[in-house]
């Protein structure tokens, strides 16, 4: 998992699009897949910081929670409906979203396109 997200970090430094997207945007985001913790620190828009978990002292402003196998879907290239999208995961009861809702909301496009970023790649 860590490689997946360090993938995306570095996809998201080539997106200029989707830094000035984020631009405003500089939170640490608590990924959680099971028992595992990922905290995404955000920094104007670019992912400084990847952290493992747990950690009962790293404050997270939003969290989204789900399974590996939800993820995995998530992440196909061509997504079932109801794992095209992070509200569509919560819909069907594979994922959960806490904390500073507000903010998730203000910065929906930035988050939901960064996550897009771990799908493979369409076969034309």
């Amino acid at each position: 998992m860590q490689d997946k997200l360090e993938h995306m970090r570095q996809a998201l430094a080539g997106r200029p699009d989707l830094l000035r997207l984020g631009a405003l945007f500089s939170e640490t985001v608590l990924l959680e897949l099971e028992a595992a913790e990922y905290y995404l620190t955000f920094d104007k828009g670019q992912l400084t910081a990847i952290t493992p978990g747990p950690s009962r002292k790293t404050p997270w402003r939003f969290a989204l929670r789900t399974d590996a196998e939800a993820l995995a879907a998530f992440w196909e290239p061509l997504p079932r409906p109801g794992f095209h999208d992070i509200f569509g995961l919560v819909k069907i009861g594979r994922a959960r979203i806490d904390g500073d809702i507000l903010m998730l909301v203000k910065n929906l496009r930035f988050f939901k396109e960064f996550l897009a970023l771990g799908r493979a790649e369409v076969a034309a």
